[in-house]
């Protein structure tokens, strides 16, 4: 690979630097995405407007779908390390139900993890795959053309990239330079959220959080540390949103809800988030695309939005790759909105279904106690849990077998474990038959013949993002859907 040049442009007119593709954002979706090319030698720059990490550690939610893809490109285990395994019950509206048995995943678990992590986790990944990352640094214009997009930077500078890709969060400057809309609802309510030492017993604490749980969901109050507490409040309004909240703020609506401010004292961090619901009406205009943030917002009920983000990703890199590798078929890219933008218009629609559910008036808690009953059902269960945590997804690739759009669950294989064999982020042709082959394909397809896979059908084709797409035992069936999704064979 070709290696951008390192210094500054001199002055306006100087030719701008060029990249196969320019990154607005190094979070945890715009990290992801630079990692996902690098593994295709795509030259890239992630440039980031924050010139220091978030001085606060905010725990998030790993969900079973992310958890396997992070499997799949080998960073699993880093992952776990930092973070703390729960069952996958719950998830739904915060309704206290076990987790569903023999959940269709190996990784049938929570992680909680300080966002933090897994943005210094991905972005050291993605760089020592080889990807450039510059903090500081804003996109501030951009044009594009036929061949590329030409971005300006806050600082006058000019880049030249194949491609643009807007992972710069809701309030997105890429997704306003395109002129794309984003309607929704917008935020009604905000949540507080912190951390902060307590002046009560714990025993007490937790005595007033049972009690308030019961009819206000939405509120907790959870230790972390000595004496130290995360802390979960509902808040009608707390004037400018810009503005972080202040302590006053957060003992002021714990004595609306609770009755009592808990004699919190000495915050490590405090922050809000509102109930605001969005989709960008467009994810690609021409050479530019929007991913994660940038494309959906949505209340955090359920803990989807750094999931969700993070699965764009991982469906857009490699056909990112592929356009600009040169052997993706006409459509690959398009696939990415056709795919992509109707899972997050079901997020949507699940939050905003959780967010009544959270909501204190009869109507509402008439339907959650409802739901609780119908909870006890295990397909009903089972069916939220997989809605919440992505492993229930399936892509539309045609008529065809039930497997075929859905995800490959972890299985064993004779070289160790299916998602090992992934870590390249190449497509994988599992053959339990022995007699096919990717021929022409294999310069980007693997070839895993094993009769002895935990399979209960012949042959199968997983994309790179590990989704099934194609089901069967006929080679010239198989070179078809090679063809479709990998494009013309060489050699």
């Amino acid at each position: 690979m070709d290696s951008a040049p390192q210094s500054q442009a001199s002055d306006a007119h100087r030719a701008p630097r060029t990249f196969d593709v320019i990154i607005a954002g190094c979070g945890p979706t715009g990290a992801m995405l630079a990692a996902e090319l690098r593994l295709h030698d795509v030259r890239v720059l992630v440039v980031e407007r924050e010139t220091e990490p978030v001085s606060f550690a905010r725990i998030v939610g790993l969900h079973a779908r992310s958890l396997e893809l992070l499997d799949m490109r080998g960073l699993l285990e880093r992952m776990l390390a930092h973070g703390r395994q729960r069952p996958a019950g719950g998830l739904f509206a915060a309704i206290a139900k076990p987790a569903p048995k023999d959940l269709d995943s190996e990784h049938a678990c929570l992680l909680g993890i300080p966002q933090p992590t897994v943005v210094r986790l991905l972005e050291e990944h993605a760089v020592h795959l080889g990807a450039q990352v510059r903090h500081g640094s804003a996109v501030t214009a951009l044009q594009q053309d036929d061949e590329g997009v030409t971005v300006e930077l806050a600082d006058g500078e000019r880049l030249r990239s194949r491609y643009l890709v807007g992972c710069d969060g809701g309030r997105s400057t890429v997704r306003k330079l395109l002129g794309v809309g984003f309607p929704g609802e917008a935020s009604r309510n905000d949540t507080l959220m912190g951390e902060v030492e307590v002046g009560v017993p714990q025993d007490e604490i937790a005595a007033k959080v049972s009690e308030i749980r019961a009819a206000q969901p939405r509120f907790w109050l959870r230790p972390v540390g000595e004496r130290v507490y995360s802390v979960v409040v509902p808040a009608a309004a707390v004037g400018d949103r810009a503005e972080p909240p202040t302590l006053e703020d957060f003992r002021r609506w714990l004595r609306a809800v609770a009755g009592t401010d808990f004699g919190i004292h000495s915050p490590r961090w405090l922050s809000r988030f509102g109930d605001a619901t969005r989709l960008a009406e467009r994810y690609r205009v021409g050479r530019v695309l929007l991913a994660g943030d940038a494309a959906h917002i949505h209340p955090p009920t359920g803990g989807q939005g750094l999931n969700l983000g993070i699965q764009d990703a991982f469906n857009l890199g490699w056909k990112l790759a592929a356009q600009i590798r040169g052997w993706a078929p006409d459509t690959l890219l398009d696939t990415y909105p056709c795919e992509r933008r109707p899972v997050a218009e079901d997020v949507l629609d699940n939050t905003r279904a959780q967010t009544e559910l959270l909501s204190t008036e009869p109507g509402p808690q008439a339907v959650r106690r409802l739901l609780t009953e119908l909870m006890d059902f295990d397909d009903v269960n089972r069916f939220l849990t997989e809605k919440i945590t992505a492993i229930g997804i399936r892509y539309d690739f045609g008529a065809g077998h039930d497997l075929l759009g859905r995800r490959l669950r972890d299985i064993d294989v004779k070289r160790g474990r299916l998602y090992g064999l992934l870590h390249r982020g190449r497509g994988l042709l599992l053959d339990r038959t022995e007699r096919l082959t990717a021929g022409g394909w294999s310069d980007r397809v693997d070839h895993v013949a094993d009769p002895t896979a935990a399979l209960d059908v012949p042959c199968v084709l997983l994309r790179p993002d590990g989704h099934v797409a194609w089901v069967g035992d006929d080679q010239h069936d198989l070179d078809d859907h090679l063809a479709r999704w990998f494009g013309e064979p060489t050699g």
